[in-house]
């Protein structure tokens, strides 16, 4: 079997990963040198303390961008229950399901009341499982619609859960 596009790896890291070390390894010497160049005075001691503190700094920078795009791809905004929201954009639908949940305002409704407020989401009458697609909610490797459940019990609803379908 042929491999399209082969990347070395050092140390079981991948190349890239040393280039984009060495790209954030120069400006934080120059900042650390400009710190540094108050406290100590004697120019090659000042030089050794900003490499040491590259060589410290410069692995702990790149974890926290990592870290920083892993959150950035999870965050959504959340907003509270809008109905003509509700209908207009159906994909984003996920923002507001957070506020429908903690505010239990959907609890003791009955069906047709909940018809009345989130339409009826192709939901049969005789179920007592509904089910209100939300949209794809952000994030990393996200690949699953959520959906609004709802549970009936003597045709009132009593308990709304946010699932992955």
């Amino acid at each position: 079997m042929t491999t399209l596009l082969y990347i070395p790896t050092i140390f079981g890291v991948s190349i890239e990963v040393y280039f984009i070390l060495f790209v954030i390894c120069f400006p934080t010497f120059f900042l650390w040198r400009w710190l540094l160049k108050k406290f100590i005075k004697v120019d090659q001691t000042r030089k050794i303390a900003s490499w040491v503190a590259t060589l410290i700094a410069t692995p702990l920078i790149y974890i926290g961008i990592i870290v920083l795009l892993f959150f950035s791809m999870s965050y959504y905004p959340t907003h509270d229950f809008d109905k003509e929201k509700w209908f207009t954009d159906e994909g984003k639908r996920y923002e507001m399901s957070d506020d429908i949940i903690e505010s239990n305002m959907l609890i003791g409704k009955t069906k047709t009341e909940i018809q009345q407020i989130l339409g009826d989401g192709g939901n049969s009458e005789q179920s007592d499982d509904w089910y209100y697609n939300l949209g794809y909610r952000p994030g990393f490797a996200n690949i699953d619609p959520d959906v609004l459940y709802i549970e009936f019990k003597n045709c009132k609803a009593i308990r709304v859960e946010q699932h992955k379908t």
